[in-house]
């Protein structure tokens, strides 16, 4: 297909991709997801990432299904409330960047939908913008969230 034609294949393929992976995603919340194993676990390396990309700075720019989903979803501001949603957080950081992952996959098939440099500029549009960048943000977040986590533990054993 070319033309607006194909944009809207794109757009629609895109759309159904989004809804489908939005349910998978939530079954997939219910399963154990072990953040400090491959492929979850931070890297070294990945510090000096995150400082070059400076994701510090935009993070909070990036939409949020929690902000939209506020019964399914445990909200990202920590406060003492959401404190004990930690570990619940942080297995939907594993959802959502493998939700991000299988999704930047599928979305390489945009050029079979809508031929030519069109098809492919969507693609790496849906791709980066749609994709990668959250893959980056639940990277970055993770192993925050998995200090936090840890320290609230060691604390509450210091307790009793």
């Amino acid at each position: 297909m070319t033309g607006w034609l194909g944009f809207f294949c794109c757009a629609l393929y895109a759309g159904v991709l989004g809804i489908v992976s939005f349910f998978a995603g939530r079954l997939l919340a219910r399963c154990t997801f072990p953040p400090e194993r491959f492929p979850w676990r931070a890297y070294a390396w990945e510090d000096g990432l995150w400082k070059a990309l400076r994701i510090r700075r935009w993070q909070a720019r990036v939409p949020d299904m929690s902000r939209l989903f506020t019964k399914l979803m445990p909200a990202k501001r920590l406060t003492k409330q959401t404190a004990a949603d930690l570990p619940r957080m942080i297995a939907e950081t594993c959802v959502a960047e493998l939700t991000h992952t299988v999704l930047s996959f599928l979305g390489l098939a945009m050029p079979l939908l809508w031929r030519g440099a069109g098809g492919w500029i969507v693609a790496a549009v849906y791709i980066v913008f749609g994709n990668l960048t959250f893959i980056l943000v639940q990277r970055y977040n993770r192993p925050r969230l998995l200090r936090l986590y840890q320290r609230q533990r060691a604390a509450g054993s210091k307790e009793h």
